[in-house]
């Protein structure tokens, strides 16, 4: 199980992740449990499209990524290492810094970003 310290590293590394991209976003929730951005694009049912957060967890943290869900090509040069922290379909779940992973899974945020430019919806 990872320890406070290392939770709290990984919790950092995956906010700044998700930051990069926060100037285009509307931040809806930003506080020591969890970093949640939309987009400015209101959905059929006038709710802003989701594009990620970071969620501290008891024993990790979860780093979601909705572009991957609406667009799963996304995800075809990912490594087998970076899948293997996959939940679901949008979700990667980290208990200790990977400073490679962390450098892949920041590349797939800026083309999930750049996904979402090229549909209008930030």
């Amino acid at each position: 199980m990872a320890d406070a310290a290392d939770l709290s590293a990984v919790d950092q590394a995956l906010r700044q992740i998700l930051k990069r991209h926060a100037a285009g976003l509307l931040v809806q929730r930003d506080d020591d449990e969890q970093l949640y951005l939309d987009t400015h694009h209101l959905q059929p049912n006038k709710k802003p499209l989701f594009f990620g957060a970071v969620q501290r967890k008891k024993a990790m943290v979860a780093f979601h990524l909705m572009p991957v869900y609406l667009q799963p090509a996304l995800l075809a040069p990912i490594s087998p290492a970076l899948k293997a922290r996959m939940q679901g379909k949008s979700c990667f779940n980290f208990k200790r810094l990977e400073p490679e992973l962390l450098a892949e899974l920041a590349a797939l945020t800026q083309a999930g970003f750049d996904s979402y430019a090229a549909q209008g919806y930030v």
